[in-house]
């Protein structure tokens, strides 16, 4: 399993990179933190330089972020309430979690799109109260993509200190990834079929 994955990065190169990290952002593929992490092995390995790799992989969670962004500025709460308690399903979350997300938008400022960058549950889906506040595009670019930087340069930096274990011991490391990615979809198809549009009809 981690050769596999491997050679898959490997494979798509930093263009790979970058549109697995604006996918994830989109929908939930496969999470940051092994498209990161397994580009951080392939640093220690010389395979990919740390730079270029941190940039791009920054620059794909930005896009991937600012699809909400536009999407939240662009529709407005009534369309995108209706979209979202409809569609929701395929998402992964609901209205109701989008309402404590803009909560929080409200409470702590514009400051918290930076914050939640290094939240699991919430750094993507803040991206639609910042649109739907008309947060300025430069500011919301610019936190995302500094808030982005750090993560992902953790990531890969803890990937590659890691290198060395994942291959002594690659067979146990491949069952912890593919049991990983068995829970995350586990969890995905939990989502979606315990999922309820909350008093929208069919």
């Amino acid at each position: 399993m981690s050769a596999f994955i491997l050679d898959a990065i490997a494979a798509g190169g930093y263009f790979g990179i970058f549109f697995l990290m604006a996918l994830e952002n989109i929908v939930p593929p496969v999470p940051s933190e092994i498209i990161m992490g397994y580009g951080g092995v392939l640093v220690a390995r010389g395979q990919m330089e740390f730079l270029p790799l941190l940039f791009i992989g920054t620059l794909g969670t930005v896009a991937g972020n600012y699809f909400w962004y536009w999407l939240g500025r662009r529709w407005g709460e009534t369309h995108l309430e209706h979209f979202i308690r409809r569609h929701g399903r395929w998402l992964t979350f609901e209205w109701e979690e989008f309402v404590g997300a803009r909560r929080r938008f409200r409470r702590h400022g514009e400051w918290v799109v930076f914050l939640f960058r290094f939240s699991p549950f919430l750094r993507t889906i803040i991206s639609l109260p910042a649109g739907l506040a008309q947060m300025k595009l430069w500011r919301f670019l610019v936190f995302t993509f500094l808030g982005s930087l750090i993560w992902n340069g953790a990531l890969i930096a803890g990937g590659g200190a890691l290198s060395g274990l994942i291959e002594r011991y690659e067979s146990a490391a491949g069952w912890v990834v593919g049991g990983f990615l068995a829970a995350g979809i586990i969890w995905y198809v939990y989502r979606l079929v315990t999922w309820r549009p909350n008093g929208v009809e069919g």
